[in-house]
């Protein structure tokens, strides 16, 4: 099958997949799909009427309900094209390499990466590629994993932790580690992801299950009804050749959605692969866009984990320019992401040297220790300056701390933050300079996505390590719905089941082993490639990227491959409308001259008019293929505000758009000699 990404145009897609499309025409592929089996039938009996009894108008409404079959096809071709590309770039990724195996007795032997089997130990050093899925068990080392998220900076994987799982086929940059191999040739996370975005895995999921066999009823129904209009029709002296029965039928049916099906499921899981995430299966797709609970991690998801400086508050008698210098410059000669922060704020408000800057000449940095729970500086000229926890440096002081301090040190721990004090020794006197407020900094744009997630009836839980004040602070300031504090594994899963219990689907995020249970009891839980290969074994999908906040673009992807499917199923029944209003007074009008009122398109002739619908019914499929590979745009709105809009839009559109098209092709089809 030719490969087509998604960057090239619809037009050439199209192209390159027809022939992918007429192979499709096999009834053994053709069966899985009802509806579009009994066109194929159609197309075949008004084939054999037209060789037996041939005329224009047998042959044209002949070779347009074999269109109608490859068009069909054909979407579901460009969407299964587009992953086909996706598993080619991740195909290329895979090579085949040597492997160092470790013994047990510490001795190295050179095998192929084909023969290692589950639990061997391999060394790999600087510049070799890992020769197969695994947890890194001894050392530490940065990782190019680019191949298979696609971005170039490198990332640090160690033993124990989160961060120890490996895939093979990525290139140790740096240092040396030893891997347990995880997984057998064949069965690692990339040929487990070429495979499932090849399609190669796909199979229907149930609400594709259910739509499959609701739509076998009106298509029995048609069939049968059908079969009655024949006898009726020589009854009644207007009898009706088999091309125009076939034509019927197939007009009636819904065409328009079985055709575009399972094209617009392969699509939904082709959006998720664009945005790095891989999907283990379709029905982790729809329970995405049918998750009413979204727990998200603080850390890392909704702050950015690393605690910054957000203010200085001076104590009575010591001006903010002179609290912010002290802070500054007992700051400097610390590394961590708070001292760096606090140099940072500092600088963008006095414009003073930023972090690049020396210590002046002869000052003597305090580096922090856990016993003191400070840091700072001595300086040439005598003063020494100390920041630090509040008792600490209370205690370095040898003083109690000024009541606004106090007082300012009890606010920013009630909102939620860290307070730092600020203190300086000179000439035996020591005093209290001020506070640094330290915040675990919410992300921007997290307050208006929760709010759209609102919107959208979804309810989001914070779960967090933080103690019960500090959570509910950091909640109320990003808009979250609400907070589980202290959390424990065994507290994720309570809430999970709890939330579950009440009918709603659960989705969430995790990279650790410990997270593992919870991510397998959720509806959608979202592993972290980074993460532990239990963690990824137990979720239905994997972010390539390991953020955490994709969680919130992935339900918006599930909402919006439920939407399309239901708006263009939607289209499909409500177009039938005109093609009665062409086919059955074009039948009858000869027997039944009254008949004519209903033809309101004022068709020229009946074959004109069961032509013209039947060509509608083919185009129509072309001109929606961009709808289903694309997707219907979703909206931040309630179910029954989405469900008005898409009977607006696509019950009226499907009703309005076939009489204009039937009408116009018509116009063109009335002039062809053989079908006046």
């Amino acid at each position: 099958m030719t490969r087509t990404s998604a960057a090239t145009p619809l037009s050439r897609q199209l192209v390159q997949q027809l022939p992918a499309a007429l192979r499709k025409l096999d009834p053994r592929h053709l069966w899985r799909s009802p509806v579009m089996f009994v066109v194929w039938i159609g197309s075949l009996v008004t084939t054999v009427s037209a060789v037996v009894d041939p005329s224009v108008f047998a042959v044209a409404i002949a070779v347009w309900l074999w269109l109608t079959v490859v068009f069909g096809n054909l979407a579901e071709a460009v969407a299964e094209g587009r992953g086909k590309a996706q598993a080619d770039s991740l195909r290329a990724a895979r090579t085949d390499v040597t492997a160092r195996r470790v013994a047990s007795d510490g001795s190295e032997s050179v095998v192929a990466g084909t023969e290692l089997t589950v639990g061997d130990l391999v060394r790999v050093s600087a510049g070799e590629v890992i020769p197969g899925d695994g947890d890194v068990v001894e050392g530490v080392a940065t990782v190019d994993e680019s191949a298979i998220t696609g971005e170039s900076a490198p990332v640090v994987r160690e033993a124990g932790g989160d961060r120890s799982a490996v895939t093979g086929g990525t290139r140790v940059l740096s240092d040396e580690i030893v891997v347990r191999i995880t997984a057998a040739p064949g069965e690692t996370f990339l040929d487990r992801m070429i495979s499932l975005v090849e399609g190669a895995e796909r199979r229907k999921t149930p609400n594709e299950i259910a739509l499959s066999i609701l739509l076998v009823s009106p298509t029995i129904i048609f069939l049968l009804a059908v079969v009655t209009i024949s006898p009726m029709a020589d009854y009644a002296g207007a009898p009706q050749p088999t091309v125009v029965l076939v034509a019927l039928l197939v007009c009636l049916i819904p065409t328009t959605i079985g055709a575009l099906l399972s094209a617009i499921g392969i699509a939904g899981m082709d959006r998720l692969v664009r945005v790095n995430v891989l999907a283990m299966s379709g029905r982790a797709v729809e329970a995405a866009g049918d998750v009413s609970t979204l727990l998200l991690d603080k850390t890392g998801t909704i702050t950015y984990g690393n605690r910054r400086a957000s203010r200085f508050v001076p104590a009575e008698g010591v001006t903010l320019a002179e609290l912010t210098e002290a802070a500054r410059i007992a700051s400097l000669a610390d590394l961590t992401p708070e001292g760096r922060s606090i140099v940072d704020l500092a600088v963008a408000d006095t414009g003073a040297s930023g972090t690049g800057a020396p210590l002046p000449a002869g000052a003597e940095p305090v580096e922090f220790t856990a016993q003191t729970r400070m840091s700072g500086v001595d300086l040439p000229d005598g003063r020494e300056l100390r920041k630090g926890a509040g008792s600490a440096v209370e205690a370095w002081t040898g003083a109690g701390l000024p009541a606004e301090v106090g007082a300012a040190g009890y606010e920013i721990s009630m909102s939620g933050g860290t307070p730092l004090l600020v203190a300086e020794r000179r000439a035996g006197s020591t005093r209290v300079l001020g506070v640094v407020h330290l915040k675990d900094v919410v992300k921007e744009g997290m307050v208006e996505r929760f709010a759209e997630l609102r919107r959208m009836g979804i309810r989001t839980v914070m779960v967090t390590g933080d103690n019960a004040l500090t959570a509910r602070a950091i909640a109320a300031e990003a808009g979250v719905d609400d907070v589980l504090a202290e959390a424990t594994p065994e507290d994720k899963m309570r809430l999970i089941r709890e939330e579950q219990s009440g009918g709603r689907l659960v989705a969430m995020t995790g990279d650790g082993t410990n997270d593992a249970p919870a991510l397998a009891a959720a509806d959608v839980g979202v592993a972290m490639a980074s993460g532990t290969s239990a963690a990824k074994e137990a979720g239905n999908m994997v972010d390539l990227d390991s953020d955490p906040t994709k969680l919130i673009d992935v339900v918006r992807i599930g909402k919006q491959l439920l939407i399309t499917r239901g708006a263009l199923t939607t289209f499909s029944i409500a177009n039938d409308l005109a093609k009665y209003f062409a086919i059955v007074p074009a039948m009858f009008v000869t027997a039944y001259p009254s008949l004519d009122a209903l033809n309101v398109m004022r068709l020229a002739t009946p074959e004109s008019a069961i032509l013209s619908a039947v060509i509608f019914n083919a185009l129509v499929i072309v001109g929606l293929i961009p709808v289903a590979l694309k997707g219907v745009r979703s909206r931040a709105a309630d179910a029954a505000s989405v469900l008005r809009r898409n009977l607006l839009v696509f019950g009226a559109g499907g009703v309005v758009v076939p009489f204009v098209g039937i009408k116009l092709i018509d116009l063109l089809v009335s002039q062809i000699p053989g079908i006046r």
